[in-house]
């Protein structure tokens, strides 16, 4: 359960939601899948595929965030689609719908202290750091929380945008949302509630008449609509977008999936590419991917558990002229 909504001043009541857990909380593991272990032999042949790139692109998605703490939905036994009903806000809902907005919104603000605060894990160190070296050419990640910057990537896109920026749908304005925290907090000094859960997208579980006097600030530039500035189902990214990836994609001399199922077409339409430019493809991720079948190496195992090994076993081969 999540505890929120002490009687007290906002300012000690915004400090105490830092506080916040979820009862199943297991040191940031709960939302791993199980996974059996790891294949020495596959690992070798993953390291060898990645030495022989010279210009790698990478591709990650929800897999290589769950060990950071961030909950998935798909994931077998631990996934959001596993673990409730629930399924997330759809773009058309959220236009339309100030209710909807409504509901979105204080469910965001309840989670957000908690989700803004996970830190990258090894898997993205290690992808960082494979920038740094000049191995990595281009990444791409299906992930919405920001934990690739804070690792310190910067050749890389967010393919469905980041929940930590919004933009208003009227006038195209960009704030952190940090920034939209604190006009929350101003609007609401006396909304207090419970929350259950916490889901992928960075919020929780709330009731409609909890919900009911939440309040939402417009746009402070035209009064528009204010949104997070990612991709929610049933939208569709935007087909620039698309076409400039499909160009570092034809830069690369290989691909490597790492963490996505790829059941989500915005992501797998990249290993059809790779597959029609006779670019190589590795996969790393714990179950079975919409992709198996076009990939030449592929390793059942958690991203934290290989990808930073990988790095060191390419050192090694470099400093004995492998």
């Amino acid at each position: 359960m999540w505890v929120y909504g002490l009687k007290c001043s906002p300012v000690l009541r915004i400090q105490n939601i830092g506080l916040m857990r979820y009862s199943s909380h297991l040191s940031g593991t709960e939302y791993v899948p199980a996974c059996p272990p790891t294949d020495a032999n596959e690992v070798q042949k993953l390291q060898e595929f990645v030495h022989r790139s010279q210009r790698l692109f990478v591709m990650t998605g929800a897999g290589i965030s769950t060990e950071s703490g961030i909950p998935d939905y798909r994931s077998e036994g631990v996934g959001l689609y596993a673990r409730t009903e629930r399924k997330p806000i759809q773009h058309s809902e959220f236009v339309r719908s100030h209710t909807a907005r409504k509901r979105y919104w204080a469910r965001n603000f309840v989670g957000w202290p908690q989700f803004s605060s996970h830190q990258p894990n090894l898997a993205h160190l290690a992808l960082a750091n494979w920038e740094n070296t000049g191995k990595l050419h281009w990444l791409v990640t299906q992930n919405v929380d920001a934990l690739h910057t804070k690792a310190g990537q910067h050749r890389m896109t967010e393919l469905h945008g980041c929940n930590h920026r919004v933009v208003c749908l009227g006038c195209g304005t960009v704030i952190k949302r940090s920034e939209l925290q604190e006009k929350f907090i101003a609007l609401n000094p006396s909304w207090n509630e419970q929350a259950y859960g916490v889901a992928p997208d960075g919020d929780v579980f709330l009731t409609d008449e909890q919900v009911s006097y939440f309040r939402v600030p417009p746009c402070g530039r035209c009064g528009g609509i204010l949104k997070p500035q990612m991709t929610f189902f049933g939208d569709t990214v935007s087909r620039e977008l698309v076409y400039s990836l499909y160009e570092r994609l034809t830069e690369a001399d290989a691909m490597l999936i790492a963490g996505s199922s790829l059941q989500v077409y915005s992501g797998y339409r990249f290993a059809l590419k790779a597959q029609e430019k006779n670019i190589p493809i590795a996969i790393l991720n714990i179950g079975a991917t919409r992709a198996d079948h076009l990939s030449l190496v592929n390793v059942k195992a958690r991203c934290g558990d290989v990808l930073p090994k990988i790095m060191a076993l390419d050192h090694q081969q470099k400093e004995i002229g492998v």
